[in-house]
């Protein structure tokens, strides 16, 4: 853990402002100088309820949550209990509330955190149009030593389209905040400090937000959508942009119609894209099932929660793996992908753009809702030179063969209205030509041909993230990665030696690859955030794993913590 490393939380009713601090604080730390990470939650109500951000920042980059809250800014107690475990604190931490909120919690008195108080309605209404969130930010600002100049500049970043007036009043109660600071003595906790003179050119960016500009970037220009939490902010992000770009969105009546759509465009030649979460992913499967038999392109980005059915639609679970890979009924190979991290989340989804148009199938991009609703800042991504077009027969033929048997598994795809190349494209079973066949030799060599094709690509190095060097081997995927690497390097600390493998491709598993980072293995442990154990059996369903591997499983909603990972290690070393 860095030395310079330290995290904030805010929590407060609906309405309080807790999530407009959290960013305003994240962006003026950012022009401060600091990397940043702010992980949202909220109840289970579709409106209103508590909300909370938990933010952490470094002089380097940042992609994970902290192991205890140095601060907690609570702008009162409302439903504060259902926060508490996610927001770990000590007697190094500090606790700032408002007095009029009433007596500190019992919750947070256990926790033996330090507690200051001040009158922050009070201070508020000295203002006119004064709020409460706003004047508890000038606290934090001047804890932080935050200049006027990029407080000025948050506010107007975030606020600025609320008018001048809100933006105006923000930044008085933001400086009165910071000069009731300065006259205070109240505060035993040490203020952080940084290198902060290097200045790069950084991105502030939600995981969503990545999975979206991923897909632009591979050519994505139509999107069916139907709204779901917490997968909507992909589809809201996107339409916008597809539109200066020459493409569309449309919302559909349900997820049923919007993986039908994406479908009939991709038919005619549009790379397209629709995001879910679990239960529209569930809707979805037949969809799916079309897009794998008839060939068809397609990227479903499903940003997963809590499950089963509703579940905890506001919390993170990686407990969606299995019905991405088996899902669908019948034979169905597809692409199964998974963002490491929010930088990662624009290579990942760009990349299973291209893999879907190359390879003429479904990909489905596994996110959740800890990388998805998450904001961090973060270096440029980089984005590498990958062929994103699909092959495609453009010329007149005299015998046109859509699903012709070749070396490769991909046979070109006309767009509709090429002279000389029509075709039945449909969930019928077909002959090489896609004309309907119940023959036994056309169904196996159309199963063959489409899983053969993803079998036989070369997917490079892209597979997977491969850190660190030892004979204790950390397997892990999606958002857990951050966590686990953060937690490997804790470790080596320490002594042991340590390698991680995050896997990005999950179907089809590079069996070999695995199997050669794998050697000479002392001990091997699968660490994923669900209660099955579903990486832990899927691999060793495809006999990836030694036999006396370990399982670290466990459900949501509580985000993984590197200490929880490093601590249970220690324990089995």
């Amino acid at each position: 853990m860095s030395s310079s490393s330290f995290s904030v939380a805010v929590t407060g009713a609906g309405g309080s402002g807790a999530v407009t601090t959290g960013l305003i604080l994240l962006e003026a730390m950012a022009q401060h100088g600091f990397y940043g990470f702010m992980l949202r939650s909220s109840g289970p109500q579709i409106r209103g309820g508590e909300s909370a951000v938990m933010m952490r920042f470094d002089t380097g980059e940042v992609l994970a949550a902290n192991n205890q809250f140095d601060y907690l800014l609570a702008l009162d107690w409302f439903n504060i209990e259902r926060f508490i475990d996610e927001i770990p604190l000590d007697k190094n931490s500090l606790v700032i509330f408002d007095l009029s909120a009433g007596e500190i919690p019992e919750v947070l008195s256990q926790s033996n955190a330090q507690v200051v108080g001040f009158d922050l309605k009070k201070m508020a209404k000295s203002i006119q149009g004064g709020r409460v969130n706003m004047i508890a930010l000038g606290l934090l600002a001047n804890t932080f030593s935050l200049s006027d100049q990029s407080i000025d500049r948050a506010v107007n970043k975030i606020l600025g389209r609320k008018g001048i007036k809100i933006v105006e009043t923000s930044i008085a109660c933001v400086i009165h905040g910071m000069n009731e600071h300065k006259k205070s003595n109240l505060w035993p906790v040490k203020i952080p400090t940084g290198n902060l003179s290097t200045k790069t050119t950084r991105w502030s960016i939600t995981g969503n937000e990545a999975c979206g500009l991923g897909a632009l970037y591979a050519g994505v220009r139509f999107v069916g959508a139907y709204p779901i939490t917490p997968a909507t902010e992909i589809l809201e992000w996107m339409s916008p942009r597809l539109e200066k770009l020459g493409g569309g969105l449309l919302q559909a009546e349900d997820e049923l119609a919007s993986i039908n759509m994406i479908i009939g465009s991709s038919f005619g030649g549009i790379p397209s894209l629709t995001a879910t979460s679990g239960p529209g992913l569930s809707l979805m499967l037949e969809g799916i099932g079309l897009a794998i038999s008839s060939e068809t392109p397609v990227v479903v980005v499903n940003v997963s929660r809590g499950g089963p059915s509703t579940g905890i639609p506001t919390k993170s679970e990686q407990s969606d793996l299995n019905i991405a890979l088996y899902g669908c009924h019948g034979d169905a190979p597809h692409l199964v992908v998974a963002p490491l991290n929010i930088s990662d989340a624009v290579f990942t989804t760009y990349w299973a753009t291209c893999l879907a148009e190359q390879l003429q199938t479904a990909a489905i991009v596994l996110s959740d809702q800890f990388i998805g609703q998450s904001r961090a800042i973060i270096n440029n991504p980089t984005i590498e030179d990958i062929k994103c077009r699909r092959i495609t027969a453009d010329n007149a033929q005299e015998n046109y063969q859509r699903y012709k048997i070749l070396d490769s598994g991909v046979s070109p795809m006309s767009i509709p209205g090429t002279p000389g190349c029509m075709y039945t494209a449909d969930g019928l079973e077909h002959n090489p030509k896609g004309t309907p066949s119940s023959m036994s030799i056309d169904h196996l060599t159309q199963l063959e041909k489409r899983n053969n094709k993803l079998l036989k690509f070369d997917y490079g190095e892209q597979w997977s993230d491969i850190s660190g060097k030892g004979d204790i081997i950390l397997i892990t995927w999606g958002s857990s990665s951050a966590m686990v690497k953060e937690a490997a390097q804790q470790l080596k600390k320490q002594s042991y030696s340590i390698k991680t493998i995050a896997i990005r491709l999950l179907m089809p598993l590079q069996v070999d690859l695995l199997s050669a980072a794998l050697k000479d293995a002392k001990k091997v442990i699968v660490i994923e955030q669900n209660q099955g154990k579903q990486l832990f059996h899927y691999l060793h369903s495809q006999n990836s794993l030694p036999i006396d591997a370990y399982s670290f499983a466990r459900s949501g909603p509580l985000p993984f913590r590197p200490d929880e990972i490093a601590n249970y290690i220690e324990v089995i070393l």
